[in-house]
């Protein structure tokens, strides 16, 4: 359920009573998070990294909160992301295509402003052919593989490209990137041997601003940012550093819904596969919410939700539509039908839900769904 709001203006509270659930986002906390990650930059400048709609938070309203603060460098994965993102930024603003043009749409990139980021010999040919057939030098970011062995062109790949100073003749080269498969974990002996791979391609490139940094390696120094650094987690609050404590401001909030309140007695299975069973008489709270609104089922019997503070585990396993909590010893007034109960939010971060999920906050914000009442802060 997308963020309702009437012809006036105002928050749509007929929608919003009826929502399973209610998801909070704090645009506020998006913007103080960029200006802290362009401090912590220096002299770089700071990109914003939107794909998978803004990490799940909406680049509609995303995007605009980033531009305000002064944004205008983009990071989509897709095509079709940048060209819905186009509209909602500055018409000068730089928007790079992770994955670079599929065979057929470089045509795509020219007509609406777009860089494609160029991660084989076969993108750059097909690029490079484009420019020749327009008799012009077409904008294009070069990725070099450092180490992570996923995108980018290797030593060899350029090396059958020819000299750098022949083939680049027919780009407008914005930007030489690489990206870091290690950054979170600062000691790994990964990050040293990428930076040092990327220093060596780069010499190849010398008059090309470069870019390493993601999220978490805005973290790791002054070394690491060159001249464009690409946040994208980070922005949202995710920690960059896992184990150290969160600089940046958790934007996002979850408020599911009771929809019924049960005693059971001991013996007595709760939930698909009977996977949680009373050990004596307990008190069950059904919320409104399930893995098809992205609530993990490996939170089956592992996760926790909020009352008033009062942390509840889930008992059971989670459903498409629902999940159980052990809800025994919360007062009955405070377990009434329609209740929202925390999920995230001041008591219970993003990382944690992924720490009991066994998986990483990227994935808790990329799975958010889509019936959930949205509302957008901007404070």
């Amino acid at each position: 359920m997308g963020d309702r709001i009437d012809d006036a203006g105002a928050p749509d509270l007929a929608a919003a009573a009826r929502a399973g659930a209610l998801l909070t986002v704090d645009l506020g906390a998006i913007r103080a998070n960029y200006r802290l990650l362009r401090a912590r930059a220096g002299g770089a400048e700071v990109a914003g990294v939107l794909k998978a709609d803004a990490y799940g938070l909406g680049m509609a309203q995303v995007a605009p909160a980033l531009v305000r603060e002064g944004c205008r460098t983009f990071f989509t994965a897709h095509l079709d992301e940048a060209l819905r993102l186009r509209p909602l930024v500055p018409a000068a603003s730089a928007i790079y295509v992770l994955h670079g043009p599929m065979p057929g749409t470089a045509p795509d990139f020219l007509a609406h402003g777009l860089v494609p980021v160029l991660n084989d010999a076969g993108q750059a040919r097909e690029w490079r052919t484009l420019a020749a057939t327009l008799g012009r030098r077409l904008p294009a970011a070069i990725q070099v593989d450092s180490g992570m062995s996923r995108m980018g062109m290797s030593g060899a790949d350029l090396a059958a490209l020819g000299e750098p100073a022949e083939w680049l003749q027919a780009f407008e080269p914005r930007l030489l990137m690489s990206h870091l498969a290690c950054a979170d974990l600062p000691d790994h002996p990964l990050n040293a041997l990428q930076h040092a791979r990327f220093e060596a391609l780069r010499a190849r490139f010398p008059a090309m601003p470069a870019s390493l940094a993601n999220s978490s390696a805005v973290f790791l120094g002054p070394s690491w940012h060159y001249e464009l650094v690409r946040p994208g987690a980070a922005l949202y609050g995710i920690n960059p550093q896992p184990g150290a404590m969160n600089p940046l401001r958790q934007a996002v909030s979850l408020q599911a819904r009771i929809v019924q309140v049960r005693t059971v007695q001991a013996g007595d299975a709760v939930g698909y596969g009977a996977r949680w069973v009373a050990d004596g008489t307990r008190r069950i709270a059904t919320l409104s919410i399930g893995y098809a609104d992205g609530w993990l089922r490996a939170l089956t019997n592992r996760g926790f939700a909020f009352i008033e503070g009062m942390r509840v585990p889930v008992a059971g396993t989670v459903s498409m539509d629902s999940i159980t909590l052990d809800v025994t010893g919360v007062p009955e007034a405070l377990l009434m039908a329609g209740r929202p109960v925390e999920l995230l939010g001041p008591h219970q971060q993003v990382d944690a839900v992924a720490q009991q999920a066994g998986t990483i906050g990227y994935e808790v914000l990329t799975r958010l769904g889509g019936r959930f009442y949205r509302r957008y802060l901007d404070n």
